[in-house]
């Protein structure tokens, strides 16, 4: 199955689906990236602080696809921006992937007093040609003001967590409008009981003959959100793509809207210990 692409505001064109690695590891995460490959994904995402680029980069180097054939994500994690060590990052994650550029290279989190000049070495390094496209994670919209301060380049990406109980609609219209592609971790809040629980979804699974995560993917895609769901089996790697062959209406649409409660089963950027993540 192909799946559609996003243009980012540089040009680079983005798979519309992912599969997130977190916290997948070892054997396991090489074999289902095997698999994920042959069933059609193209892109994955991982992070200095998953402890997993190096054998996801065994997966994607077994497989023999070329490297233009998918596309990579990684982030420079909180303790190579306390420690200064964000390029000599960037190096160590390529040599764990195996690869000579990454399509897609984001700040973990914004570490607060460090982010911006962090920010200025990723556009650096950009312009090496070892990233594609740079952006953000865990960005409210106040963080990314402060890069504007500093920089001209606009993030090309700002992942966070998003789902149906926390669909962060102003972050949603506040990005769309500067030309930055939301992506969404946690797509499926984690199955927690709080959204599977919800009154609403039986006659949506009924009627679109889908299960709740397939619903909530297609929800991220019509919103023209990236969702980049872990998945720990070839089975729901299979459903996770299956998004594709329907169209919720836009009543359904709203139905889901409506699920919003600003609840977070991650953390909040504002409100958390960075020296912790």
């Amino acid at each position: 199955m192909m799946v559609p692409v996003f243009t980012l505001n540089n040009g680079v064109r983005m798979p519309a689906l992912g599969m997130g690695t977190y916290p997948l590891n070892g054997v396991r995460l090489t074999g289902l990236v095997a698999g994920a490959l042959h069933i059609g994904y193209e892109l994955f995402d991982t992070g200095g602080a998953y402890g997993n680029e190096i054998w996801l980069g065994r997966g994607l180097f077994c497989s023999m696809k070329r490297r233009e054939r998918y596309f990579l994500t990684s982030k420079v994690c909180n303790r190579d921006q306390y420690e200064d060590r964000v390029e000599e990052a960037l190096e160590l994650t390529l040599r764990r992937l195996r690869t000579d550029y990454l399509d897609l290279y984001l700040i973990h989190w914004p570490v607060p007093e460090l982010f911006p000049e962090t920010w200025l070495t990723l556009v650096k390094m950009q312009k090496q040609g070892k990233i594609r496209a740079i952006g953000v994670a865990n960005f409210h919209q106040h963080h990314l003001e402060a890069l504007a301060q500093v920089s001209d380049v606009v993030p090309a990406v700002n992942q966070v967590e998003l789902h149906p109980l926390l669909s962060q609609q102003p972050l949603r219209e506040y990005c769309q409008a500067r030309g930055i592609q939301l992506e969404a971790y946690s797509p499926v809040a984690r199955m927690h009981e709080k959204l599977i629980q919800d009154p609403r979804w039986p006659d949506l699974v009924s009627r679109y003959g889908k299960s709740i995560p397939q619903l909530i993917l297609r929800w991220d895609f019509q919103h023209g959100v990236i969702p980049v769901p872990k998945a720990s089996s070839l089975r729901r790697l299979r459903e996770n793509l299956s998004i594709f062959d329907f169209e919720l209406s836009e009543k359904d649409m709203a139905v889901i809207d409506g699920m919003n409660c600003d609840f977070r089963v991650r953390y909040d950027p504002d409100h958390c210990d960075m020296t912790r993540l």
